[in-house]
């Protein structure tokens, strides 16, 4: 069965990394939920997915330059009044949950890593007792093989879109790179895994292999039908309900 993963909290059903989505995304009842991770200007983790607060915020500047309470004043645009949420509330929401949780590793506004990120969310993880659910995710490996080093059993998982695979020298030099990384998941924009599939199959398998982000319907059908291991998406109702009916036969 091919796991079904809600991108930022189901972002095309309620307002991306929100308390809301990600309670509603809870309920829905699929697999796993991915969201994105940085670091506030006094060290606390904060969700949120750009490095800047322009495009899903009411704010302007980036992540990185605003306190944690400040960003909790920082309105979502048509989050109803949310603000930015910390790490810790959105665990909060899954607290008990078997849900797998795909916790991207963010950079800051000039692409830099942020100092220590790394060790607080493992730090974090262990706290909390979240080493069976939670999986590390990255585009860049240098950030996942950081937190390999630190923690070899942590779930990881690397992020491939063309962009990123040309700047490790081409899809084969990324699939090599992140395949280093004991068990690491491959997680590969849809476009470049089509034109890929057999390449990624035989470097990673199916079990390693996912594709992000099919949203219409017909494209969900194709993905879950192909043999890999996940597809992320911002309509995970879409993918519930194509699942069901490739189950029942319909």
């Amino acid at each position: 069965m091919v796991l079904i993963v809600g991108h930022r909290g189901a972002r095309n059903l309620w307002p991306e990394n929100s308390l809301t989505g990600f309670v509603k995304t809870r309920d829905l009842g699929i697999d796993g939920v991915e969201f994105d991770v940085h670091l506030s200007r006094d060290g606390e983790m904060v969700v949120i997915h750009d490095p800047s607060l322009e495009r899903t915020t009411e704010g302007r500047g980036p992540v990185a330059e605003r306190t944690a309470a400040e960003l909790a004043a920082t309105r979502l645009r048509d989050g109803d009044g949310e603000g930015v949420p910390t790490l810790d509330a959105v665990l909060d929401v899954y607290a008990g949950s078997a849900m797998e949780l795909h916790i991207e590793i963010k950079t800051d506004f000039l692409g830099r890593p942020y100092p220590g990120l790394e060790a607080k969310l493992l730090d974090l993880i262990a706290r909390r007792g979240l080493q069976q659910t939670a999986i590390l995710t990255c585009f860049v490996p240098e950030i996942l093989e950081t937190v390999h080093h630190l923690s070899p059993r942590q779930r990881v998982l690397g992020s491939l879109d063309r962009r990123s695979a040309e700047l490790m020298g081409g899809l084969d030099g990324a699939l090599a790179r992140f395949g280093r990384i004991a068990d690491c998941v491959v997680a590969v924009e849809k476009g470049l895994l089509a034109d890929s599939l057999d390449l990624c199959r035989r470097s990673l398998g199916a079990d390693r292999l996912g594709a992000w982000v099919p949203n219409e319907p017909e494209d969900i059908a194709f993905w879950l039908s192909q043999p890999i291991r996940r597809i992320t998406t911002d309509r995970p109702d879409l993918a519930l309900a194509a699942r069901s009916a490739a189950s029942s036969g319909r």
